[in-house]
């Protein structure tokens, strides 16, 4: 196997841009489906509780611990 069958696409380490995101979202027949978010491959998931424009780039944000501080 070469170095370039290896080779991971931009979007692996990059990430997409919210074009894209979208784009890909669009072909997703059922468009009530709920958007989760993971950095486990899927084993746990998280909702989206907030969209953030911060630093030059737009977060996903879950904010379920925010409600549990004492």
């Amino acid at each position: 196997m070469t170095s370039d069958s290896k080779k991971q696409p931009e979007w692996v380490t990059k990430g997409k841009t919210i074009r894209q995101l979208i784009e890909e979202l669009q072909t997703f027949e059922n468009q009530e489906l709920e958007v989760k978010m993971s950095f486990d491959e899927g084993k746990t998931r998280k909702p989206i509780s907030i969209l953030a424009k911060r630093d030059g780039c737009c977060l996903l944000l879950n904010s379920e611990a925010l409600g549990n501080e004492a």
